[in-house]
């Protein structure tokens, strides 16, 4: 037996579909809230010495925290390739103004202290906050485009066409439901970078960071809430007519899909995820009363990581194994059956996962409990000490 049929093709397919899914999600919970306290920065810090405490408490970390999208957008691309051509083709302008914001914010780290001139701090700062607000606004847009089905087809040799104009398909994603998605994204980044500050910061900042963190969470849970009323009554799900083999060849157009019913479907099916969407209440609710109780410094970060895993976790499970669906071809979306790299390549790429995956892991909690403690006036005023 040659040594990558030990594992199945389909268990292949299930597992790079979870591996991916858990790197986005640690990137949510890592990068989330350097995005959360950048999109607070105008508000927690009310002068430049408050503004740089703020900066430092992301500051050493940030790096390390990205390189999970990094990562993800690797192994999608590796995993499944049609599925970062068609959706980094359709979110092209989207995706640029993400990995604008994203490259913005490391200038903003670097230059800001640079000089004392306030107008240019203010300018930096400016672009911290952006850089904190834009990417979590346009990746809730783009989950909430992919839970509506996005405007591709495929053609008889599986060439992607994308049935819409360039601005299109900017100003084309910008539907209600999904602009709702992206509130509850950049609401929940915010709730998440408040946890941060209140167990980094002291004083005044730790004060309006728990004010302005739980009235994030208000936010997330009406958004949430309205949002799954929304998936139940006003958006219509896909569903297989015949489904592809499992095992089988890469080809989406080998399966007949319709787009009727509800997406809800799949918890008739697979009542086992309802455990989603109940840790994402659970999470962001218990996350806003721990943000009102002054006492409590470390629960509010946790609890809003797990309001994050169970809001993240109850898309892909709900959709599952659709991947990207296409709602002006059915027959075209791309699932976990159908749209995967070879088996020997995803073989390859779990070995390579299985070794460096845990090395990640372990430098990760390294730099985390070298750097646990608050960031206090002191950290940030001493000339011995190299801060932002």
């Amino acid at each position: 037996m040659i040594m990558h049929e030990l594992i199945s093709f389909e268990i292949l397919r299930v597992i790079w579909w979870l591996l991916i899914g858990l790197m986005l999600i640690a990137f949510a919970l890592t990068d989330g809230f350097d995005m959360g306290v950048g999109a607070l920065l105008p508000f927690v810090a009310k002068d430049d010495l408050e503004r740089r405490i703020v900066i430092n408490t992301v500051g050493p970390v940030w790096e390390g925290n990205q390189v999970w999208f990094v990562l993800g957008g690797g192994s999608i691309f590796a995993a499944w390739p049609p599925l970062y051509a068609i959706s980094f083709s359709g979110f092209y302008l989207a995706m640029f103004l993400i990995l604008a914001a994203l490259i913005f914010r490391p200038v903003a780290f670097k230059y800001r202290s640079k000089r004392d001139d306030p107008r240019w701090r203010a300018m930096w700062d400016r672009a911290l906050f952006l850089s904190g607000t834009v990417p979590p606004l346009l990746f809730g847009v783009a989950v909430g485009n992919v839970l509506l089905g996005v405007p591709f087809h495929l053609t008889d040799d599986l060439h992607a066409v994308y049935e819409a104009g360039p601005f299109m398909k900017l100003f084309g994603l910008l539907r209600p439901f999904a602009i709702l998605c992206g509130v509850v994204s950049v609401a929940m980044m915010v709730m998440h970078g408040a946890g941060w500050l209140v167990l980094k910061t002291e004083g005044a900042i730790q004060a309006r960071a728990r004010d302005y963190g739980a009235k994030a969470a208000v936010v997330v849970l009406a958004g949430y809430a309205l949002a799954g009323l929304w998936m139940a009554f006003g958006v219509d799900g896909f569903a297989f007519v015949t489904e592809p083999p499992h095992d089988g060849p890469s080809n989406p157009l080998v399966s007949e899909v319709v787009h009727q019913g509800s997406w809800f479907a799949a918890y008739a099916t697979r009542p086992w995820i309802i455990i989603a969407p109940i840790m994402g209440f659970v999470g962001a609710g218990m996350a806003m009363r721990a943000l009102r109780n002054t006492r409590d410094e470390l629960s509010p970060l946790m609890w809003s990581k797990m309001a994050i895993v169970g809001m993240i976790s109850s898309v892909g499970l709900v959709m599952f194994p659709f991947i990207l669906p296409s709602n002006t071809n059915p027959n075209s979306s791309l699932t976990v059956w159908d749209a995967s790299s070879s088996h020997l390549t995803l073989f390859v790429m779990l070995i390579c996962a299985l070794i460096f995956l845990p090395l990640i892991l372990l430098y990760t909690a390294w730099v985390y409990r070298t750097l646990w403690g608050k960031v206090t006036k002191a950290d940030v005023t001493d000339p011995d000490t190299h801060s932002y």
